[in-house]
């Protein structure tokens, strides 16, 4: 894309949405991240490294899982920058257990978060882009959502919503030449994977055809494609980022 784009990326403190806020980063991007507060020495690490990297940048704290919330944030980005052309749902929280133990705020917690908060951003967004006919929306699933994963009913529910959202959302959207695609990560370098023993990560990998877990960076290749105009004629579909684990 030759024009700044505005780029709007939740959830970006650390880990994947990290990764996909270091591979938007151009003097061609106005970059607005978010964050619920939760790591603002990561944020502002970020800030510090990414700032000089593009056209501007800019931290917003604030629950995605609070519509108001979500609705002032896209309101002011708008406000600030004229348009928003991608946004990305990265945010994402996990409470895991099992069902028979799960208390209900874990559960609403994960949902809230996770596909509530994911809806909130897309109606706000959904709003502007359809004005400007034009906009991007990629919604961060995982491959549990297709595969399910014990101890994870919540999260797995939660990003197999995201699924029906996207092509929901992606048909509604369609006529204003606004497109609405997921990225499934699997099992990626993350926090979440390092902590991880020995033999459960053997068991994990033995699992994977390609023999080892994913990078962020690779899932933000992915999320950074869908968001280019080679994608232009890609809508309501899901990229599988997973190394084989799921085909």
């Amino acid at each position: 894309m030759s024009r700044i784009i505005v780029v709007m990326i939740t959830g970006a403190s650390r880990g994947i949405g990290r990764a996909i806020a270091r591979r938007f980063a151009s003097k061609d991007s106005d970059l607005v991240v978010t964050h619920s507060g939760s790591d603002l020495t990561a944020m502002s690490a970020l800030g510090e490294e990414l700032a000089p990297l593009c056209h501007s940048f800019e931290a917003r704290r604030f629950s995605v899982s609070e519509a108001s919330d979500a609705t002032e944030a896209v309101a002011e980005t708008i406000k600030s920058y004229g348009r928003l052309d991608v946004l990305i749902n990265n945010a994402g929280v996990t409470r895991d257990g099992l069902c028979v133990r799960m208390a209900d705020e874990d559960f609403s917690k994960v949902l809230n978060v996770n596909l509530t908060g994911a809806f909130n951003m897309c109606r706000a967004a959904a709003r502007h882009m359809m004005k400007q006919r034009y906009g991007r929306i990629i919604n961060v699933s995982s491959v549990v959502a297709f595969t399910g994963n014990p101890g994870q009913v919540n999260y797995a529910a939660s990003k197999a919503g995201l699924i029906a959202l996207t092509k929901s959302l992606a048909l509604e959207l369609a006529p204003r030449t606004v497109t609405v695609n997921a990225v499934a990560p699997g099992y990626i370098d993350t926090d979440m994977t390092a902590s991880l023993d020995g033999k459960v990560k053997e068991g994990l990998l033995s699992r994977i055809p390609l023999g080892r877990v994913g990078l962020p960076e690779e899932v933000a290749e992915a999320v950074h494609f869908l968001a280019s105009d080679a994608a232009g004629y890609i809508t309501g579909q899901t990229i599988h980022v997973n190394g084989g684990l799921y085909m």
